[in-house]
């Protein structure tokens, strides 16, 4: 490589796609992508954004024990306050990479947005990249089904429906080498006054100049599916839309998330052809599971939604006081009830519902693989990050407990609102009309968690931890974790606010894949 690869980072949010094309290394050491602008509006996100960009200046050199002491204490300063004064070099870097504060494309920021990025490129002769996706909620399956219940809606006066057209003018702006632009598996079935959104899409990334109607040079692309085996690209016609879409957890990815991605690649820059399937070298059959990736954090407890006193001696009254309830609903098996007897006699200690940091008194057994341990570790970390339990209603600890230990002994099938008998069903009178049939939902122990999402941030029935002793939902963390962030990667707001961060984000490891695939077509192109 003759220069550094440059990114622009469009609706980053917390970073995650970013992190995967920064955490790229080559065979000889060397870390070829760097952020030079990163966009974001949400103000937590932003903060997170930035508070990573500052890690990320001390890439090759130590990074300061002052990133680990925020992290571990409970700092009542903010991140801005500490590192200004502790490193202010590198954080006033880390804040021209993050625009200085939140911005939002297709605002008033605009002309700000755009000097910024043109400031990151001037004078770089190097190849360039575009990364990011536009908010989903228009376009997923339950953003859809949502807006259909909002008086007067229309996805003509949807201002998300269009907000794909502002990467459009970015990529006309920066016209880069390639670009990756990630979006919801709904994508492919959302309609605007009766046109495929998508169809629309693909038309438009072919040359971005011509769709904005921009007078710049217009630069043309062919968009590659990263996961489909490719025919000869004289033929990119054939592609079909579901041609673009990943299966996360084919690829090592501890989580059924499918999601469109869509690889453009400059005309001119393609030298030779490319065949075959671009992630194939990442396929795998062994999908990765719950328990490979949660068994070595510390145990937790819920705490229990209005009720005082709040601690433990309450908690496990509670447990105890549902207990013959969850033991008669699994007179199905025994193994099960044994499951549910033996999370109330292991509660015998408090471990505490957790919080910002959870010191790690002793090394925890753990399941992950050797390369995915590399991933996630971090050797001068002495405890876990973002890691809290939530509170809970006292009658949703008895569902959960009977939801895991049924989970455990039915190779990870959660119970379905029939299954529950009338003294642990919820009390809503359309609880068994088949509507919320999978309202509690375990991510099983030794199957592919679900998609994590935002709404985890509402809602914990969804995203039940395996382990019955614990009664709980995932804290952050551990989404966290099924998202394949690294354990020093903090989320900074409040906790609804970091729910919401990792359920939006791209997994960084899925990133790095990509981001190799980019690196040996950039490589390639500058060989021949």
């Amino acid at each position: 490589m003759t220069d550094t690869i440059r990114i622009i980072d469009l609706f980053a949010g917390p970073g995650g796609l970013g992190e995967g094309f920064s955490e790229y290394q080559t065979d000889t050491g060397s870390f070829p992508f760097k952020i030079v602008a990163s966009v974001e509006k949400e103000q937590s996100a932003h903060k997170t954004l930035t508070l990573r960009a500052f890690y990320r200046q001390f890439r090759g050199r130590k990074v300061p024990d002052a990133y680990y002491k925020y992290l571990s204490t409970n700092e009542k300063r903010s991140a801005e306050e500490f590192f200004s004064e502790k490193c202010p070099e590198e954080w006033a870097a880390a804040k021209q990479e993050t625009l200085g504060g939140p911005k939002a494309l297709g605002s008033e920021d605009h002309e700000e947005i755009f000097s910024e990025i043109e400031r990151a490129i001037e004078d770089h002769s190097g190849p360039k990249l575009v990364i990011g996706g536009p908010p989903c909620q228009a376009y997923s399956l339950v953003g859809r089904a949502r807006n259909k219940g909002i008086k007067g809606y229309t996805a003509e006066k949807d201002d998300r429906h269009f907000l794909y057209q502002e990467y459009l003018k970015v990529l006309d702006l920066v016209q880069p080498d390639i670009f990756v632009m990630e979006n919801v598996k709904g994508l492919l079935t959302a309609k605007v006054n009766g046109e495929s959104i998508f169809e629309k899409i693909r038309k438009d990334l072919l040359c971005p100049a011509r769709a904005v109607n921009s007078d710049r040079e217009q630069i043309e692309y062919e968009l590659l599916p990263l996961a489909s085996p490719l025919e000869d690209l004289g033929g990119l016609g054939h592609f079909q839309n579901k041609d673009f879409v990943i299966r996360a957890e084919d690829f090592g990815i501890p989580q059924a998330r499918h999601r469109v991605i869509l690889l453009g690649v400059r005309k001119n820059l393609r030298k030779g052809n490319i065949q075959g399937e671009l992630l194939a070298k990442w396929r795998s059959d062994a999908h990765i599971t719950p328990s490979q990736v949660l068994a070595d954090l510390p145990r937790l407890r819920s705490g229990l939604t209005r009720h005082k006193p709040n601690d433990f001696n309450s908690w496990r009254d509670n447990l105890y006081n549902g207990l013959s309830k969850v033991y008669s609903a699994l007179s199905f098996s025994q193994a099960a009830q044994d499951l549910a007897q033996r999370a109330y006699e292991s509660a015998s200690g408090d471990p505490g519902q957790g919080g910002r940091f959870v010191p790690l008194s002793r090394s925890l057994a753990t399941k992950m693989p050797g390369w995915l341990k590399d991933w996630y570790k971090d050797d001068a970390m002495v405890g876990v990050v973002n890691h809290e339990a939530r509170n809970h209603m006292p009658e949703d600890l008895h569902r959960y407990l009977f939801a895991s230990c049924h989970a455990s002994v039915n190779k990870g099938a959660s119970p379905r609102s029939a299954d529950y008998p009338e003294e642990l069903a919820p009390a809503h009178k359309n609880w068994k009309s088949g509507n919320f049939a999978d309202r509690f939902k375990v991510q099983a122990e030794n199957r592919v968690a679900s998609t994590v999402t935002s709404h985890i941030s509402k809602d914990g029935h969804y995203f039940i931890h395996y382990d019955p002793s614990q009664c709980r939902s995932l804290t952050v963390r551990e989404a966290a974790r099924i998202q394949t962030f690294p354990d020093n990667y903090f989320f900074e707001g409040n906790r609804t606010q970091q729910y919401v961060q990792v359920g939006n984000a791209v997994p960084p490891l899925l990133a790095n894949y990509i981001a190799e695939v980019v690196h040996d077509i950039i490589q390639e192109s500058e060989a021949l």
